[in-house]
C-alpha cells in the first residue's frame, strides 16, 4: 500500500491540475475528480476520503460491492464504471450510486425494477463507442437519443449524461476529435431532452490518468483517475482510467 504522504501528493497534484486546467480553457463548470479504486484495498480508499476524496469508481462488480459494505460508515459516491452483465444488475442497483455504462434498454428496465426498493433513483450514464471499436462497449452516437428517450421514463433511473474512452492510442489530434465529439454529442442530448425532464442532462465523463486535462479543455464534467493517483498497480487491468 502506498504510504499517506505519497497518496496526499498524487491526490493534491491532481486536484491542482485539475483546476489549472478549468482555468487556463476558461471552463465554467466544475469538474469532479472519480478516484478509480478497482484492485486497491478499502484502507488506502479511506486513506483517499480523508484527504478529500469523496468519488469512487469500482469495475468489478463483487470487488466493488465488497468494498460499499466494508467502507458503508462513509459518505462515499460510489460509481461502476466496468462493464455490466444483466445477471449481476441488481448488485449495482442495490448498493451503487451511479452506472456509467448503460448501453441497453432492456438492462435499464431490469435496473428500474430492481432498484425501487432503494427509493431513490439510481444516476446513470450511456456509454458511447466514439471510436466505434469492434473491442469495446458502447453504443452508436446514432442510437443515443431513441435509448435516451426510453430511459428518462422509467422513475428509478435518472439519466444524467454520456461516458466514453477513446482510443487511447490515438494521437493527441484524433483524441481531440473524439473529446469534442463527445461534447456535442452531450450538448445535443441536453438541448433535446430540455422539455421532458427536470434531471439535468449535466454529466460528461470522459478522460484519465493520461489525458485529463485534454479532456477538460474539450468540456469534461467528471474525470475518472487511477494510476495517477494510486501509482501502478502489480498486474496488468483493462484499461478504463
Amino acid at each position: 500500500m502506498l504510504n499517506s504522504e505519497t497518496l496526499a501528493q498524487r491526490y493534491n497534484a491532481a486536484s491542482t491540475a485539475i483546476e489549472q486546467a478549468r482555468i487556463q480553457h476558461q471552463i465554467n463548470h466544475q469538474v469532479s475528480l472519480l478516484a478509480v479504486s478497482k484492485g486497491r484495498p478499502a484502507d488506502c480508499i479511506k486513506e483517499l476520503y480523508e484527504l478529500g476524496a469523496r468519488q469512487f469508481g469500482e469495475n468489478y462488480v463483487q470487488e466493488g460491492v465488497e468494498k460499499v459494505k466494508a467502507l458503508s460508515d462513509l459518505d462515499i459516491e460510489w460509481h461502476f464504471i466496468g462493464h455490466l452483465q444483466s445477471n449481476k444488475s441488481q448488485l449495482i442497483a442495490e448498493h451503487f450510486d451511479w452506472l456509467q455504462t448503460l448501453t441497453s434498454i432492456k438492462l435499464a428496465r431490469r435496473l428500474n425494477k430492481q432498484r425501487e426498493k432503494v427509493g431513490k433513483p439510481l444516476n446513470v450514464c450511456i456509454q458511447i463507442n466514439i471510436d466505434q471499436e469492434e473491442t469495446k462497449s458502447g453504443i452508436h452516437p446514432n442510437d443515443l437519443l431513441p435509448l435516451a428517450n426510453q430511459i428518462i421514463g422509467l422513475p428509478y433511473l435518472r439519466l444524467r449524461g454520456l461516458m466514453a474512452i477513446p482510443n487511447p492510442s490515438s494521437d493527441e489530434s484524433t483524441l481531440t476529435e473524439s473529446f469534442k465529439a463527445m461534447q456535442q454529442l452531450q450538448r445535443q442530448l441536453s438541448e433535446q431532452l430540455r422539455e421532458q425532464t427536470t434531471a439535468p442532462i449535466d454529466t460528461l465523463s470522459m478522460g484519465m490518468s493520461k489525458d485529463y486535462e485534454l479532456a477538460i479543455s474539450c468540456g469534461a464534467t467528471m474525470i475518472r483517475i487511477g494510476t495517477a493517483l494510486f501509482g501502478p498497480r502489480a498486474r496488468p487491468t483493462p484499461n478504463n482510467e
